[in-house]
């Protein structure tokens, strides 16, 4: 624990944000559903001029309610106090591994409450914008895109992704970049807030339950996939690109609306804004929602590379399909599946004697990739080809059964259209199963039966 943390503090993990929930809403100590969101504003989730256009002006700073602990309430006024200097503060640990920031979270999940008739009614935006998406994603995607278009080039509009010091009890999360006003957690918190926002807009339901079966509790449970691991897939049908695209052209419209109108929007026309919102949403989509999330080797406890990895040279001409073998189950939660990984490469190392494990990518039935070699380092997956291709490793015996249908659609529709797009893989790349090149019945004759039919499989 780093010294600027006293031990009273609950973790940065979902976890505590819902006992911290239960403690505001719960009827007993006179709260009420709409509680934790209006503390969100008074702390400062809503700072930005869209926000207070759909949400109001923020109430007063709040003193912290009686039901908090001094420590709870220390932790909610460092996630939910909005500063664009350190993202990484609003960020918690949720049980399916993603890391997820409250603010864009609790914008969309007052704006679904007060569109379902609890609390104030949201007002008309002209020209008209979707309240919902306007707080959540459509006013910072906009935004983001549009600071990038007045700057040089190389000026980040997404990401990045972070790493936390410890997944069973986060305290500290760092980004792995410089970071854009959307790094991944604030992605990731407003499709969230998204899909809770319209669900909360169909009736109110406490959100402590609302949040707790959204994202399962606990990190080891091995039941199935929470919910919140198809954000991607939920988020994409209630705001597909074409969608976004039209609600980001909006939200800046709004803007232009206000007085003082932002510095950055003040000389723009209406075929500039349109450009920038097709842009926005089309990277958006294309990272956020149409490829697969991967979960760097620091959120799974990965060793350290033993040596001095060889680079590869991409564009690579070929994808090797594997089945891990064991674990023989597959993983369906982050608690499961970063086990079966430490696993995994405790064996590549201390009993193959490899520099680290042989994948450059696992796949979890977790709905998420994890990554092992990755896309720069030649891997020890496939003898004799290892510089001229990625391995890609199932988790799980598929000799007799097949990976559930999430899965294999993951690997298939997601993941090498993206390699292809990344230009990590050639257009005309060739899907192999690993007993092609050596003698294995890797991966698995059920497997190997199902990706004959695949795209590029020779």
């Amino acid at each position: 624990v780093s010294p600027a943390v006293s031990p009273a503090v609950p973790p940065r993990h979902m976890d505590s944000v819902l006992d911290i929930l239960d403690a505001l809403e719960s009827p007993s100590r006179g709260g009420t559903p709409g509680t934790a969101a209006a503390l969100g504003r008074g702390l400062g989730i809503c700072s930005t001029p869209g926000c207070r256009a759909v949400l109001g002006e923020p109430p007063g700073t709040p003193e912290r309610p009686p039901a908090l602990t001094p420590g709870q309430w220390q932790l909610l006024t460092e996630l939910l106090r909005h500063n664009p200097a350190t993202p990484e503060f609003g960020a918690v640990l949720a049980p399916d591994g993603s890391t997820v920031a409250l603010g864009p979270l609790l914008a969309g999940i007052e704006a679904g409450l007060r569109s379902g008739g609890f609390g104030r009614p949201l007002p008309t935006l002209d020209p008209p914008a979707d309240p919902l998406l306007a707080v959540t994603i459509a006013e910072v995607l906009g935004t983001s895109f549009l600071l990038a278009q007045g700057s040089d080039n190389n000026v980040t509009t997404l990401g990045p992704g972070g790493c936390w010091d410890d997944v069973e009890n986060p305290q500290n999360y760092t980004l792995r970049g410089p970071p854009s006003p959307v790094p991944d957690p604030v992605a990731i918190g407003a499709m969230d807030g998204v899909v809770l926002g319209a669900r909360l807009a169909r009736g109110p339901l406490p959100v402590a339950e609302l949040l707790r079966g959204y994202y399962g509790t606990g990190n080891g449970s091995e039941a199935g996939r929470p919910p919140s691991s198809y954000r991607r897939r939920d988020f994409e049908a209630l705001a597909g690109q074409g969608r976004l695209e039209k609600e980001v052209a909006a939200v800046l419209g709004v803007l232009k609306t206000l007085s003082p109108t932002p510095e950055f929007l003040r000389d723009m026309g209406t075929q500039e804004v349109a450009a920038v919102a097709h842009r926005a949403a089309r990277e958006f989509s294309e990272r956020y929602v149409e490829c697969p999330a991967i979960m760097p080797r620091c959120l799974w406890d990965a060793r350290p590379y033993r040596g001095t990895p060889a680079l590869l040279r991409p564009p690579l001409g070929s994808v090797f399909l594997h089945h891990t073998l064991e674990p023989a189950r597959p993983c369906r939660t982050f608690g499961a599946c970063t086990r079966a990984m430490r696993d995994m490469q405790r064996f590549h190392q201390d009993t193959r004697g490899w520099d680290d494990i042989g994948y450059s990518f696992v796949v979890g039935s977790d709905g998420y990739l994890y990554e092992g070699r990755g896309w720069h380092w030649v891997g020890a997956h496939t003898k004799g080809y290892n510089t001229q291709g990625f391995g890609i490793g199932i988790v799980g015996d598929f000799t007799a059964t097949l990976p559930d249908p999430d899965t294999l659609a993951l690997v298939r529709d997601e993941l090498l259209p993206c390699a292809v797009r990344s230009g990590h893989v050639r257009p005309d790349f060739t899907l192999h199963g690993h007993r092609q090149l050596g003698h294995t019945d890797c991966p698995g004759n059920a497997l190997f039966q199902e990706i004959q039919s695949w795209p590029g499989f020779r």
